[in-house]
């Protein structure tokens, strides 16, 4: 006790003397030499009690040199430095462009450079304005007309549109067929030619069949309504009245008949008046009962040429039997090609055909009467009526509707129908035109003392009072 007091009063004395930090500094070391050797288990077990206190571990040093730790009532939270953003790669951004949608918009032309940039701007403005204005007009426009044509409204009929209205409901292309082989027929008679005769019989022709065709569409407007062949026709769209269409039709037929039975001769006008209600009140209910009909239509397509005979000669003769023949002959490649194609539209509405219900005898009946051409040709300078030139020159065109027929019959396609359908188209005309060429004058019949010069004679006498 004497020895460490002795050197604790000189440590003292000595710091007296010093300045006061090197005092301290004594102070220190002169408290480690007495203290530390043996106050160091002490210390340690001390430290090791703080750092339990204080949850301080040596992986708590070692974070401490990223992050700082804050400690609040034993409760540790964390405040971490935010990270640097890293520099982003030139690829990642062409992903990411590639990934994105891409919008590419038109590049304005530059406004001259003597014009000022807001006068150009201005009127560029306006232009684009009155663009959209434009624009939204018209698209107002095209809905309004079409709500317009969705709704119902009543048809006006107006003057200037009465004569194509009237010839669609008459059918005039297939009147000028009619009147075309009713012509054919008369030329084809063995008579004088009597121009005032003709003309009688086209014109009386001519109105039958306006008046016919009027009538079987009066008939067939709810039909011919689902029917994208017919849904255009005047009746069915409401152009002239059912009233109208049926006066037309009286105002055909009753003058037609008229005309041949009193200018021509009573024969022609039985005829046409037959002709009348075979095709109204025959053909035209038959089409939706049964495949009949289509026969029952070939002997009316059949009857004119066999009126033009008769409105020369005014007799029935072989001649017009023949001319007969081949216009019916000829319809069943003509029509059967043609429904073949409109088997959907004749289905639709409700018609009864061969195409539609019996297609393989669709197709062997324009094969056989195609053939029965070539037989019927041969026919005629047999009966006298033409010279064996006739059937020869005739052969091949013969021959190549019959090879048409005979690929409809193989084929069954619309490719064939067509090609078969078209080839009618001038085959009739082109028969009729080679027939008239071959035919023998009336001079070589009366020097072989044919007695249809007194048929002539006698015809003569019926139309003359």
């Amino acid at each position: 006790m004497g020895e460490g007091g002795g050197s604790s009063a000189a440590a003292m004395s000595a710091a007296r003397r010093c300045s006061p930090p090197r005092a301290l500094a004594g102070l220190f070391v002169w408290h480690l030499k007495n203290t530390g050797i043996r106050q160091i288990p002490c210390q340690f077990v001390h430290l090791c009690h703080v750092a339990n206190n204080r949850l301080i571990t040596f992986q708590y040093f070692n974070f401490l040199k990223r992050m700082y730790v804050t400690q609040y009532n034993k409760d540790l939270s964390q405040r971490a430095k935010p990270k640097s953003d890293s520099v982003a790669s030139p690829f990642c951004d062409i992903q990411r462009l590639d990934q994105e949608k891409k919008v590419i918009h038109k590049i304005r032309p530059i406004s001259p450079v003597h014009q000022p940039l807001s006068k150009t701007s201005n009127r560029n403005e306006l232009r684009e304005m009155k663009s959209a204005a434009e624009t939204e007009d018209s698209v107002t426009r095209v809905r309004a007309e079409s709500k317009d044509d969705r709704q119902w409204k009543e048809m006006k009929l107006q003057l200037d549109d009465l004569p194509g209205i009237l010839a669609r409901l008459s059918k005039i292309k297939l009147t000028a067929l009619v009147v075309s082989t009713a012509s054919a027929g008369f030329a084809m008679a063995p008579v004088p030619f009597d121009p005032t005769c003709f003309l009688l019989a086209s014109l009386g022709t001519g109105l039958a069949s306006c008046a016919a065709n009027s009538i079987n569409q009066f008939f067939e407007v709810p039909f011919d309504s689902n029917m994208n062949r017919t849904k255009n026709r005047p009746l069915v769209r409401g152009q002239i009245s059912p009233l109208l269409a049926v006066c037309f039709a009286a105002s055909c037929g009753v003058p037609g008949i008229a005309l041949l039975t009193l200018g021509v001769n009573p024969l022609t006008g039985a005829l046409g008046a037959f002709n009348i209600f075979l095709y109204t009140c025959c053909y035209t209910p038959m089409k939706r009962m049964s495949i009949a009909n289509t026969w029952v239509g070939a002997v009316v397509g059949a009857i004119p040429p066999v009126m033009g005979w008769t409105a020369a000669t005014g007799s029935l003769d072989a001649g017009a039997l023949l001319l007969g023949g081949i216009l019916y002959s000829w319809q069943f490649p003509h029509f059967n090609a043609l429904s073949w194609g409109l088997r959907e539209d004749y289905s639709r509405g409700g018609y009864c055909m061969m195409s539609v219900t019996h297609p393989g005898l669709c197709r062997r009946v324009a094969l056989r009467h195609c053939l029965a051409l070539i037989g019927l040709s041969t026919v005629a300078p047999v009966l006298d009526i033409t010279t064996w030139t006739f059937p020869v020159i005739s052969l091949p065109i013969n021959l190549y509707i019959s090879y048409l027929g005979f690929r409809f019959y193989r084929d069954a396609d619309r490719s064939s129908s067509r090609k078969l359908f078209f080839c009618s188209l001038w085959h009739l005309p082109m028969l009729l035109l080679v027939m008239f060429t071959c035919k023998k004058s009336f001079l070589e019949k009366e020097d072989k003392g044919d007695p249809l010069g007194e048929s002539h004679g006698r015809a003569m006498e019926i139309r003359l009072p």
